[in-house]
């Protein structure tokens, strides 16, 4: 036998207090009683009152909950066998982390708003590889194609504007890195995801971009910033905030660069979106596109699936609380010795044999 839900098993912790509470309970009602008069004359003024029955529904009630505890942990024995297909689709996800990123025309900034859209659409993703490349001056792969969101998200979380040694912008590298990626792939539908502010200061952009045509790779792409455009700062060795300057020391000003962001996704069959709200548009892409596309590498397997067996703990519970909820608290309550087999009047706690019901 195994459980589903282990975890569950803290509940007899609160199983555990109650009945700590109910033993306490009783032994304090004891003393306050004894306060009042003898064991023995409580005993006579109160003749129908059964402790045994109060204690039995007690016993009956922890242990419909101990029952219910067991449910919950779901216990499973048995097993039977279930064929499994899966489906996935592949998902390049290139994020600009150049300094201007560091904008904050969107709050916190670029960047920081990239990654949390980025980690709420890996929500949608059921089964789904996805992919991680960062890029400035030079693009790198900080995840590969992978189902382990988990492994996905620390790689995101871990990306920062000096993650990347190159400064700049060179989209085209990001492009290509794509491309490399997805060399040898035999799926028809391949997917980037670019989010950046636009700015390119390597150039070659449309050059890359016809590779990825030719590829076979659709360009999505997330435009991130305003057109107003917003100054860059920076930490410096004081640990203050400083502007970012040109060559020439004059504070450089990024803006939002539509035009190569569209003429990318125009030449490869994607799609371009302005980022807004807190998705950046990233669930509309997937809404509208990816989710249409073809799923590749569909997986066949066998699968052992056990059987849960949480009905008959369940069972008991209730069984248990509906005896609970019938029996009476009284010693006898007939209106004849001899419906409750007594020989004298004192055993039931009766004062006349037929009519008085206690």
């Amino acid at each position: 036998m195994r459980f589903g839900s282990i975890v569950a098993a803290h509940t007899l912790w609160l199983v555990i207090a109650l009945t700590i509470f109910y033993v306490v309970a009783v032994r304090l009602r004891g003393r306050t009683l004894e306060g009042f008069g003898a064991r023995e004359l409580l005993k006579t003024l109160s003749p129908s009152v059964s402790t045994r029955m109060r204690h039995t529904k007690a016993a009956l009630v922890i242990t419909a909950l101990v029952s219910c505890t067991l449910a919950l942990m779901r216990p499973q024995w048995g097993f039977h066998l279930e064929e499994v297909r899966q489906y996935s689709r592949d998902i390049l996800i290139a994020l600009d982390t150049s300094k201007s990123m560091l904008a904050a025309d969107v709050k916190p900034n670029r960047l920081q708003m990239a990654k949390l859209a980025i980690g709420d659409f890996l929500k949608n993703l059921k089964g789904d590889r996805v992919g991680l490349i960062g890029f400035a001056g030079e693009a790198f792969v900080f995840s590969p194609l992978t189902v382990d969101y988990g492994g996905f998200m620390f790689a995101l979380n871990d990306l920062s504007v000096n993650s990347i040694p190159v400064g700049g912008t060179s989209i085209r590298s990001a492009i290509e890195e794509a491309i490399n990626l997805y060399a040898g792939n035999p799926s028809r539908d391949k997917t980037l995801i670019l989010i950046t502010d636009g700015e390119d200061h390597e150039g070659g952009v449309m050059d890359a971009a016809d590779k990825a045509k030719s590829a076979g790779i659709a360009i999505y792409t997330v435009g991130i910033g305003t057109k107003e455009g917003e100054l860059i700062q920076v930490a410096d060795d004081s640990g203050g905030k400083t502007f970012v300057k040109d060559t020439a020391g004059g504070i450089v000003k990024t803006t939002l660069d539509e035009e190569t962001l569209k003429k990318i996704s125009l030449a490869t069959g994607g799609t371009y979106v302005r980022a807004g709200g807190a998705d950046l548009g990233l669930d509309l892409i997937y809404r509208d596109r990816l989710s249409r596309s073809e799923k590749k590498g569909i997986e066949e397997k066998t699968r052992k699936r056990y059987d849960e067996r949480f009905q008959i703990p369940l069972t008991v519970a209730v069984l248990l609380l509906v005896v609970e909820a019938v029996l009476g608290e009284r010693r006898c309550g007939c209106t004849s010795n001899k419906r409750c087999g007594c020989t004298s009047d004192k055993k039931c706690g009766c004062t006349s044999d037929k009519r008085r019901v206690v």
